[in-house]
């Protein structure tokens, strides 16, 4: 069973799992910066408010414990239709901006990369055969 254990761990995927996640909570306060700092405040410009947790309340009570639901004047909602539409934004914001954030980075890494040497990538074996397959064919000999 130790055996096992340690095929399963140097089988490489483990690693690469672990590193994928520790570098992604470590990504985290990258996107969320992003997305609180400059993409809500565009939102809010653009609506007039960052979020929607106030639209469509229900279930408001006066005088209730702020801590158990969204205040709306002197009143404690509940319910919010308002609070699943920013979730949802929040969502649709923090995949667009990892979506610039892989787009830029594929774009720096495609101008590093040295261009492979011979110019264009030699077609595959059987390509090549089928090729010279057609070409015998094709002679009338």
């Amino acid at each position: 069973m130790l055996k096992e254990f340690r095929d399963f761990i140097n089988r490489g995927n483990v690693i690469d799992l672990a590193v994928a996640f520790v570098l992604g909570v470590a990504f985290n306060p990258i996107v969320t910066t992003l997305v609180d700092r400059v993409l809500m405040p565009l939102v809010g410009m653009v609506v007039g408010t960052p979020n929607f947790d106030t639209f469509g309340t229900f279930a408001c009570t006066a005088g209730g414990d702020p801590a158990t639901g969204i205040v709306v004047g002197d009143q404690v909602c509940a319910g919010s239709v308002g609070a699943v539409i920013t979730v949802v934004v929040n969502f649709l914001l923090v995949a667009l901006a990892l979506f610039f954030v892989v787009k830029a980075y594929n774009r720096f890494k495609a101008q590093t990369e040295e261009p492979s040497p011979g110019g264009e990538p030699a077609e595959p074996d059987d390509v090549t055969l089928l090729r010279e397959i057609r070409d015998l064919l094709a002679d009338p000999r």
